[in-house]
């Protein structure tokens, strides 16, 4: 399999640029393009502040941090691209205009990976005249740190594409699930949702303060998740007997929360309130103070385990 040596970023804000900050780090060249002119100095910022991180997770072997090059087109950016990883607003008249632009510029055997979040491949795919090179490579925010890749194919999608993503993505570090059926969020956002829904409703409901739930995520079950998923954790919870012993001791408990869970609607007046929590428990730190903190943890967290993978 031919190896992927030199990557296109298209769309260069914070998943951009952290893409870059980690391709670099693999030991891949990389050319940028955005729309926006003061990009190659935020990006170069972004990158020169993610390098300590990718040290500490030994993710820097093979870096070449100076194979950093910037067009003043997308389809520029992708001519020598092996691999392309398009970050652009997630608007479809936006995405595929983008694809409209590049397919023709495109070597022979180049894939091409949308980081899109919240948009399902097939209306993606229509604006490709053949989008055979083309399929999902949802990172988790920011990509340089969290190993998540959710990929998405389908049968429109060309022979070994899905393979030679999910490869080049476990070469740089990540760590793959394979999507079978997409739907909108795709499988993590939509675990997010589901807790962050039951968090909403606990709060507008009193059950405890924003900062309380929030503690009790990160102090509790978020522990053991950063360890293992939830079904392998009940399993391991019901000791010999497993999982099948377990769901046979708690299905009424569960059913019954899941019956009591809550169904809430952001409005204004919901968004007062979570804000208003958000800022107590935030005690006047800023988005990029509290942004270095949870870093820090991540990179610790990882460092901590790596061994145990």
């Amino acid at each position: 399999m031919k190896r992927i040596s030199h990557v296109a970023i298209l769309g260069a804000g914070v998943i951009g640029a952290s893409w870059a900050a980690l391709f670099l780090a693999s030991g891949r060249s990389v050319s940028v393009f955005d729309p926006d002119t003061d990009s190659e100095g935020s990006v170069r910022a972004y990158i020169e502040k993610a390098w300590p991180a990718l040290e500490k997770l030994g993710l820097v072997d093979r870096a070449q941090p100076d194979a950093l090059s910037f067009a003043n087109t997308a389809a520029k950016a992708v001519e020598e691209a092996d691999f392309v990883q398009e970050n652009v607003p997630e608007r479809l008249p936006v995405k595929h205009a983008t694809y409209r632009e590049i397919e023709a510029a495109l070597k022979q055997d180049t894939i091409v990976s949308s980081s899109t979040s919240g948009l399902t491949l097939e209306a993606l795919q229509d604006g490709w005249k053949d989008p055979a090179c083309f399929l999902l490579g949802h990172p988790f925010n920011p990509p340089h740190l969290i190993p998540l890749v959710e990929l998405t194919a389908n049968s429109r999608t060309g022979a070994n594409v899905l393979e030679r993503a999910e490869t080049f993505y476990q070469d740089v570090g990540k760590v793959t699930i394979r999507i079978n059926k997409g739907m909108p969020g795709h499988v993590a956002n939509r675990l997010q949702a589901a807790v962050w829904r039951e968090a909403i409703y606990m709060a507008i409901e009193g059950v405890a303060s924003v900062e309380d739930i929030d503690k009790a995520m990160w102090a509790g079950p978020g522990l053991r998740w950063a360890s293992m998923g939830p079904t392998m954790l009940f399993h391991l919870g019901a000791g010999e007997g497993g999982l099948r012993s377990f769901c046979e001791h708690f299905k009424d408990t569960f059913n019954g929360w899941w019956d009591d869970l809550g169904d809430p609607r952001l409005d204004d007046q919901i968004v007062e309130q979570l804000v208003a929590g958000l800022e107590e428990q935030a005690c006047g730190q800023t988005p990029e103070d509290l942004s270095r903190v949870r870093d820090k943890m991540l990179v610790a967290i990882q460092t901590a385990t790596r061994d145990l993978r």
